[in-house]
């Protein structure tokens, strides 16, 4: 079983491998799993540091794994001007509600009164199951804004 214990900022060597998974699965300190070439692997971080999608972890004998979201159930609401999706933003967050924030939209877990609270703004609530890569908190490091460089796409 490959075991990794190191996240890299940064890698110009060539990935070996990739990992998808799930928001809840990306925010375990301890994971184990299948790559998506089908190698067993160990995943062994340090609590309370999601795993962020695009991320590398390098395993103890050496092979990259690229760390990949895996699209599921969501409700992504969209908005057509900035002061009402601002509005929807303040009172989904007055709920403690984890969030993924993008231009003009907004992405939560499935929940029925969340999604009436945005239509009863005017937004259009898509159900479509995407990939969840929610803000982690004002005091811990955000969303995707991770320093590391290399190619993906959303």
């Amino acid at each position: 079983m490959l075991q990794a214990y190191v996240r890299l900022d940064h890698t110009h060597d060539p990935i070996d491998g990739s990992i998808t998974l799930d928001h809840d699965t990306r925010k375990k300190a301890r994971i184990k799993g299948q790559t998506d070439q089908g190698l067993a692997i160990g995943i062994f971080m340090e609590r309370g540091h999601p795993l962020l999608v695009g991320e590398v972890l390098k395993t103890e004998c050496g092979k990259l794994i690229e760390v990949k979201g895996q699209a599921e159930p969501v409700n992504t609401a969209t908005a057509t001007d900035w002061l009402t999706f601002s509005k929807v933003c303040y009172h989904l967050g007055n709920r403690h509600t984890v969030l993924q924030v993008g231009e003009l939209w907004v992405r939560f877990k499935p929940d029925h009164v969340l999604a009436e609270l945005t239509e009863n703004y005017g937004l259009v609530v898509d159900d479509a199951p995407a990939i969840f890569e929610p803000e982690n908190g004002a005091y811990g490091k955000g969303g995707h804004s991770h320093g590391h460089s290399h190619g993906h796409s959303h």
